[in-house]
């Protein structure tokens, strides 16, 4: 199809697309308003408020429901064509009877032969990392116990890797975080960390967990200097900023790696990056990771899946392909400020992944918007009627 496809100098697959509204250049909200204003006719020009106003935030507020930029990338990446997994595309998976022949025979290999395999790796690497990293934590501090520490913990991800039959790329490993900083990444799934973690050790930062997360976590601290913090830590951004900066002047101390969009987003784009690590003042190490959802479905989404039904999912797969990119080590430049920061590294990853940059909280997972966005657009429209000095209110009001 492929080839009498290029002979006839058609295309075979339809061209992914941005969205289904045409969107114009973007305008700021004065100039939209001014130009509804100046299209309509017979309004006396003194008067405040107008109706035409109505529609241009009508026209945004549909416009965001037809197209949302933050709902989809919640969910799994849709694909062109179909992979022979029932949960890709069901609209691939009954076209001809040969079709169905080759899915009954995938579904055999995949869960008949790759997923025991997979799931034997699986637990032979946590039983054996969970013995050793205990012993190792027995060892007094000093370079053996760090050495130690290493192989056990590149032992364990590799099971992990091999259980998953991830087949990784890695490019410009010159880059590589050093211990002098902070390695940040998007993030799209819970193996990100291992994807990372089987090139070079790294200390983990995040939130302690209960079940099987939570013994892993557990085991790991023993060995190595990982941050786990508790929910009531999490919320004092201080503490949380005092233990990275002690983390990062240790040079002792394996890079931190963090992922400062703090969910898990679905492969086509990178959304907020959080602050906190970037008021830390020391060198940051950006990392893209692409997965290519061809072989399996690499996002997780927590709110439908929990971890070990999410494993099994993978398991299930055919395989995890993905390519990891180490970029040029970043440093803040004088006069920005750490969000100005956040952005310009988040820049720097999405353009070399190919993915979406967003300016979307990824919180809006779960939450609702935050009213002081719904108070920005006020104030500016409130502007438009009023002038910059803006609106101003007695008691009476």
């Amino acid at each position: 199809m492929e080839l009498r496809a290029k002979q006839n100098n058609l295309q075979l697959y339809k061209p992914y697309t941005n969205g289904i509204i045409a969107k114009e250049p973007p305008l700021s909200l004065q100039q939209e308003i001014q130009g509804l204003r100046d299209s309509a006719s017979g309004l006396c020009s003194e008067v405040e408020f107008r109706m035409t106003d109505v529609f241009y935030f009508s026209r945004k507020g549909m416009e965001s429901i037809v197209d949302d930029e933050v709902t989809k990338r919640f969910s799994a990446q849709e694909l062109e064509s179909w992979n022979l997994l029932t949960r890709s595309n069901y609209n691939f998976s009954h076209i001809s009877l040969t079709l169905s022949v080759l899915w009954g025979i995938g579904l055999f290999i995949r869960y008949g032969v790759l997923m025991p395999v997979r799931v034997t790796l699986a637990v032979t690497g946590i039983i054996l990392f969970l013995i050793l990293t205990t012993f190792v934590g027995f060892l007094p501090n000093g370079r053996l116990k760090a050495y130690l520490s290493d192989k056990v913990h590149l032992m364990g991800y590799g099971f992990c890797v091999r259980a998953l039959s991830v087949i990784i790329t890695y490019h410009h490993r010159e880059n590589k975080p050093k211990n002098d900083g902070i390695c940040v990444a998007n993030h799209t799934t819970p193996i990100d960390v291992i994807i990372l973690a089987n090139d070079g050790c790294y200390s983990m930062v995040g939130q302690l967990h209960g079940g099987l997360f939570g013994l892993i976590q557990r085991a790991m601290v023993r060995s190595s200097p990982h941050i786990w913090f508790d929910r009531a830590e999490v919320k004092d951004r201080h503490l949380v900023a005092k233990r990275l900066t002690d983390h990062v002047a240790d040079k002792t101390k394996q890079p931190i790696l963090v992922f400062p969009e703090g969910t898990c987003v679905n492969n086509t784009s990178v959304m907020m990056f959080r602050k906190g690590s970037f008021e830390i003042g020391c060198t940051i190490y950006p990392v893209s990771i692409k997965y290519d959802p061809r072989f399996g479905d690499a996002f997780w989404n927590s709110s439908k899946f929990g971890l070990v039904s999410y494993l099994l999912r993978m398991m299930s797969s055919w395989a995890i392909v993905c390519s990891v990119w180490y970029l040029p080590p970043m440093n803040r430049k004088e006069g920005e400020d750490a969000v100005q920061f956040a952005n310009r590294v988040k820049a720097a990853i999405a353009a070399k992944g190919g993915l979406v940059d967003l300016i979307w909280d990824g919180s809006l997972k779960r939450a609702k918007v935050k009213e002081a966005f719904k108070e920005e657009q006020q104030k500016l429209y409130s502007k438009v009627l009023l002038g910059n000095s803006g609106p101003k209110w007695n008691q009476t009001d």
